[in-house]
């Protein structure tokens, strides 16, 4: 009979969706690329060869021509276009060249996306080490804006790579590593595109292995205790999230936790190692868009996650499906309105005092459309020349929904000013790929080594080859 009732339910849910997207479609009105960002730029191109990348470097060099580099185009701030440039489509290049079983290593050409690597490695029972959150994105892109993920183990992502190469400004290839070429290798990890192209990339990889869901709910300030001592302590922990409501009745206070726990079992794993796919899209999609309408929509959403997180405590699942985040439900389209991210770290003994000031800030503005708070923790690491994790931080994934109008841009832009604010004044800093609101001081405080990463650009690139909006906003 319940099961029943769950399938009558995903049936009206499913058909009040399709109604709306088609509504949406019919629409005259209705842009569905609408961008805070709209730039004309020369042309798209693309290379499936070293000697076909080689050309299109050649050849801006020879004509004078500008570069910008794009994967799957989810920065949102400008990192894969320039005015009047040519925009390298680096997707076509996406061949995953080798699986070494024995060494536990991939190498993957950089247009490959994580889901492409997933599905190689998967048959020898190996595993990423750390992977973006969700598996669509390309590794270039990922590499580019120094990416992190769910892993509490290993690091982020730029941690587990053991060399790459690259085409420099010239056109010529290099390999970069820690031990080679490592100057540069830390400036293009993180480097926005603005240093060359990556080519192919070798990862270190782990075993798969069979995962335990443990769940739990708390206030935010039990949160970094319970952190610190059943996930952080507890060596069987090996990937964790949590988010923090945004619903009125319960905003910035309740939060739940979802922590990926070795199981005891792992001659199961087999039964587990299937690689999922998306299902039931529909009844998230449909929840996410009540929270976008009204408060009642939001404390809707947040209880039916609270429900959901409940029900799969003590769920198995393999390392490999973890790593596999749905993000489909995500997708909107709307002529007049659009969703961005901001994400901002803060030290995890600061946690306690930065809710309650961020939530000040956001009580400030009645009007500004929060609809997910997601938190990772970050461990500290200062290789990348613009690193963000000075000492082991909390992530805060901020997902908005605003307007496209000049007075919403605004507003949006002196919220998330102020946000930033807060959180440099808790020692933290914010994630760079996202739009342009912060200003260039809040940039050079949040990331000391801001010159050092404009000069290290024009000694390696002293023609501005590679070039992006992100960079024409915050260089000197």
């Amino acid at each position: 009979m319940k099961t029943t009732w769950l399938a009558l339910v995903y049936v009206i849910i499913f058909g009040l969706s399709v109604y709306v997207y088609v509504t949406q479609l019919n629409r005259p009105d209705n842009d569905l690329h609408q961008r805070l960002l709209p730039v004309e730029i020369k042309k798209v191109t693309s290379g499936m060869t070293d000697k076909a990348l080689q050309k299109i470097v050649y050849d801006a060099k020879n004509n004078g021509d500008v570069l910008s580099i794009a994967g799957m185009q989810h920065s949102q701030g400008g990192q894969t276009v320039y005015p009047n440039g040519i925009m390298i489509d680096m997707k076509p290049y996406n061949q995953v060249l080798e699986v070494d079983s024995k060494d536990k290593t991939v190498t993957v050409q950089s247009g490959a996306t994580w889901a492409d690597i997933q599905e190689a490695i998967n048959p020898y029972d190996l595993s990423l080490k750390v992977s973006q959150s969700q598996n669509i994105f390309t590794v270039g892109g990922s590499l580019s804006v120094n990416a992190h993920g769910l892993d509490i183990r290993h690091g982020g992502i730029t941690d587990t790579v053991l060399s790459m190469r690259f085409m420099n400004a010239n056109g010529d290839i290099l390999q970069l590593s820690d031990s080679e070429n490592n100057e540069l290798f830390y400036a293009v990890l993180g480097g926005y595109g603005l240093f060359g192209i990556i080519l192919d990339v070798t990862f270190q990889l782990t075993d798969d292995e069979l995962l335990e869901t443990e769940t739990a709910s708390m206030s935010y300030n039990a949160y970094p205790s319970y952190f610190n001592e059943k996930v952080k302590e507890n060596p069987q922990a090996k990937m964790h999230l949590a988010r923090i409501s945004i619903a009125p009745d319960s905003f910035m206070d309740d939060m739940y936790a979802i922590t990926y726990k070795s199981a005891h079992d792992q001659s199961k794993l087999a039964s587990y190692q299937k690689l999922k796919t998306e299902n039931l899209v529909a009844v998230p999609k449909f929840f996410l868009g009540l929270s976008r309408i009204n408060d009642a929509g939001k404390d809707s959403f947040w209880n039916a996650q609270k429900v959901y997180t409940q029900q799969i405590n003590g769920n198995l699942v393999s390392r490999n499906n973890v790593m596999r985040s749905d993000s489909e439900f995500m997708e909107y389209d709307n002529s007049r309105k659009t969703e961005i991210l901001q994400e901002y770290f803060v030290p995890v003994d600061q946690f306690e005092q930065y809710i309650p000031a961020l939530k000040k800030v956001l009580e400030n503005y009645t009007d500004f459309n929060l609809l997910n708070v997601t938190i990772r923790y970050v461990e500290q690491n200062e290789d990348a020349v613009l690193s963000y994790a000075k000492e082991d931080m909390f992530s805060l994934v901020l997902l908005i929904n605003q307007g496209t109008d000049k007075k919403s841009v605004q507003a949006t832009q002196d919220a998330v000013r102020e946000m930033i604010d807060v959180t440099l004044a808790h020692d933290g800093s914010y994630y760079l790929p996202y739009f342009g609101y912060p200003t260039k001081n809040q940039m050079q405080q949040a990331y000391p080594k801001t010159e050092d990463f404009f000069e290290l650009k024009e000694h390696f690139d002293p023609e501005h080859r590679f070039m992006n909006l992100f960079y024409e906003e915050y260089r000197p």
